[in-house]
C-alpha cells in the first residue's frame, strides 16, 4: 500500500469558516444533543485534559480513595523515577540464554524484589487460567514517576502511565506481538466514566489499568510489569550498548540530548533519549506515535543483544534490572517462559504496531478516538497468532520510520487491507463536527479512513447548528467524488462552495445532526 505523510499531527492552520448569522455557542454554555450515534459519543461535551477525579459510582471497587490508599501502600517500599518498558523483555531474553543453572541462581534474590509490591487488587484482575505453554498477554507499563513529582502529585503516590504496551507472548510459536496503546485514547474507565486511558493508572494504579486495557482490547491479561527508566539505562550499559538503526536524527533537549541517524551502538543514555524523544518529530508527525515505535524497536534490540551475550554479561544485566521492576511474575514463571521462547528470531518474530485511532482537536485539547472497526480486526488477528496487519511487513519492528507508516490512518488501512474502496476518490478531506454530538467527527472520519480516503484533519465546525451533513467541494470536477463521499458516510449531500466555506483540503465534510 502506498505510504503518505501523517495527517493527524499538527494543529489545523485554520478552522473552516462559515459566514452564518448564527454565532457559535460558547463552550461553557453548550450542552450536546442527547443522541448516541456511535461508540465514540460521550455523555458530556465539556471536557479537559485532566483525569476526572470523582467516580461515577460511590461503591466501585476502584473508588479514588480505596485505589489511592492501596496503591500508595503497595508502592511505599520503593522510591522510583520514570519507568519504561524494556526490563521484562531483557529479563526474558537473559534467562533464555542463561538456561536452567544460571536462572536458578537468581531465583531467591529476584523473587522478593520482582513481586514484593504486588497487591491483592492486581492479582484479582489478572487471568490465571492459561497453561504454561499457552500464548498469553502481558501489560508492560512505564509510569511517569520523576523525583520532582514525588510527594506532590495530585493523586498522592499514583501517577498517569507514561506509556503502555500490550504484548502477546506465544511460547509455542516463539513469537511476540507488541502493541503500543496510545496514551490519549479515549475509553471507559470503570467507576470513573470516559477518560484518556493513561488516567487509569492515576485513578486506580496497576489493577485499574490492567482492567481498563483488558476490556478495551477484548483479551484477558495474565501478567503485568512496571519498569523504571533507571533500570533501562543500567541494562543497556551492562550489555555494552545495543545496536539499532536510528530512523532519523534526534535533537531534542526535552528528551535529554542528541542521537545521530543511522546504524550504531547506543549507550544507556542514548537509548533513553531515543525512547523519550517526541519533539524531534514535530515537523513530521505526532511525536507520541514515533516515540512509541522507537520504544518497541529498542525492546527488540535489547532482546537481540542479550540473546548474543555470554553468561557473565547476562548475570550483570539481570542484577542491574531486578531493583527496577515490579511484576506479578516469579523468577520461575520467567524461566519457564524464557526456556520455551529459546530460539526466537528477534528480526522476524517480533511484530510491532499501535492501536489505530482518529485524532480530533476539540475545545483546545487533542483526543484519540479508537477506530473500533480496525481495532477489532487487529485484535482478532493478534489473538489468532497472526501479524496485526494483513501484510506482515507492515508490522515490522523498525522504529519511528518516516515513510508514513506510523500514521494511524495507514495502520487502520493496513489492518483492513482495502476491504472497502474509496471509489477512486483522491484528495484530502477535512472533517468537522457541526452537530455538537461528542466524537461524531471522529466516527465519520474512521468510516472514511477505513475505506481508503485521506483525512487531513478532524475537529469542530464554526457552529453546532448544522441540521444536515454536507460535503463541500470547490472544483466542479469534484462533484461526483463529493457525492461518493456522502454515499460512503450514508448521509449528507454534495455542495459546491460559493465562497462561504474556507478550508484547507480538497473536500470539507461537516457532520450535521442527521448523521
Amino acid at each position: 500500500m502506498a505510504r503518505r505523510p501523517s495527517s493527524y499531527d499538527s494543529l489545523p492552520s485554520s478552522e473552516p469558516l462559515r459566514r452564518s448569522r448564527t454565532d457559535r455557542q460558547d463552550d461553557a454554555d453548550f450542552s450536546p444533543r442527547p443522541r448516541d450515534v456511535s461508540s465514540y459519543s460521550r455523555s458530556a461535551y465539556t471536557r479537559d485534559s485532566h483525569a476526572q477525579c470523582e467516580p461515577a459510582t460511590t461503591d466501585s471497587a476502584y473508588s479514588r480513595r480505596s485505589a489511592r490508599d492501596e496503591y500508595a501502600r503497595t508502592r511505599a517500599k520503593k522510591s522510583r523515577r520514570k519507568k519504561v518498558l524494556i526490563g521484562v523483555v531483557s529479563v526474558l531474553a537473559a534467562l533464555i540464554i542463561g538456561g536452567g543453572a544460571a536462572a536458578l541462581a537468581y531465583v531467591g534474590v529476584l523473587n522478593g524484589k520482582l513481586t514484593g509490591d504486588i497487591g491483592d487488587d492486581l492479582a484479582s484482575v489478572l487471568d490465571n487460567s492459561k497453561a504454561a505453554s499457552d500464548p498469553f498477554y502481558i501489560l508492560l507499563m512505564g509510569v511517569d514517576r520523576s523525583q520532582e513529582r514525588e510527594g506532590s502529585a495530585e493523586y498522592g503516590d499514583s501517577f498517569r502511565s507514561d506509556s503502555m504496551i500490550l504484548a502477546r507472548v506465544d511460547p509455542q510459536e516463539k513469537k511476540m506481538t507488541l502493541i503500543s496503546i496510545v496514551r490519549d485514547t479515549y475509553v471507559n474507565i470503570d467507576g470513573y466514566g470516559e477518560n484518556k486511558i493513561n488516567a487509569a493508572h492515576a485513578l486506580g494504579g496497576p489493577a485499574l489499568t490492567v482492567k481498563t486495557v483488558s476490556e478495551f482490547a477484548g483479551v484477558p491479561i495474565s501478567h503485568y510489569a512496571e519498569i523504571d527508566f533507571d533500570g533501562f539505562k543500567a541494562a543497556v550499559d551492562a550489555l555494552g550498548g545495543i545496536d539499532v538503526d536510528v530512523p532519523m536524527e534526534i535533537d531534542d533537549e526535552d528528551a535529554g540530548g542528541y542521537v545521530a541517524a543511522g546504524p550504531q551502538t547506543l549507550s544507556g543514555d542514548e537509548a533513553l533519549i531515543l525512547c523519550r524523544a517526541r519533539h524531534a518529530y514535530d515537523e513530521i508527525g505526532a511525536g507520541d506515535f514515533y516515540r512509541a515505535a522507537n520504544q518497541r524497536m529498542v525492546m527488540g534490540a535489547v532482546a537481540k543483544k542479550l540473546l548474543e551475550s555470554d553468561p557473565a554479561t547476562i548475570a550483570t544485566t539481570v542484577a542491574s534490572l531486578c531493583d527496577y521492576i515490579d511484576t506479578d511474575m516469579s523468577v520461575t514463571d520467567i524461566v519457564n517462559t524464557a526456556v520455551a521462547m529459546k530460539g526466537m528470531d528477534t528480526s522476524t518474530d517480533i511484530y510491532s504496531t499501535m492501536n489505530p485511532t482518529i485524532s480530533s482537536y476539540e475545545n483546545g485539547v487533542w483526543y484519540e478516538y479508537s477506530n473500533n472497526e480496525a481495532w477489532s480486526a487487529m485484535m482478532k488477528r493478534v489473538d489468532a497468532g497472526e501479524p496485526p496487519t494483513v501484510d506482515a511487513s507492515d508490522s515490522a519492528n523498525n522504529g519511528g520510520v518516516t515513510d508514513g507508516s506510523i500514521d494511524p490512518e495507514v495502520i487502520a488501512q493496513n489492518v483492513l487491507s482495502g476491504d472497502e474502496s474509496s471509489n477512486g476518490v483522491t484528495g484530502s478531506i477535512v472533517v468537522r463536527n457541526g452537530s455538537g454530538v461528542s466524537g461524531v467527527a471522529a466516527d465519520a472520519s474512521s468510516v472514511l479512513s477505513n475505506r481508503g480516503y485521506d483525512i487531513s484533519s478532524v475537529g469542530d465546525a464554526d457552529s453546532y447548528d448544522y441540521t444536515n451533513t454536507i460535503v463541500v467541494y470547490d472544483d466542479s470536477a469534484n462533484a461526483s467524488s463529493a457525492r461518493a463521499i456522502a454515499e460512503s458516510l450514508g448521509a449528507g449531500s454534495a455542495v459546491q462552495n460559493d465562497g462561504t466555506y474556507l478550508f484547507d483540503g480538497d473536500y470539507l465534510v461537516i457532520i450535521g445532526s442527521d448523521y
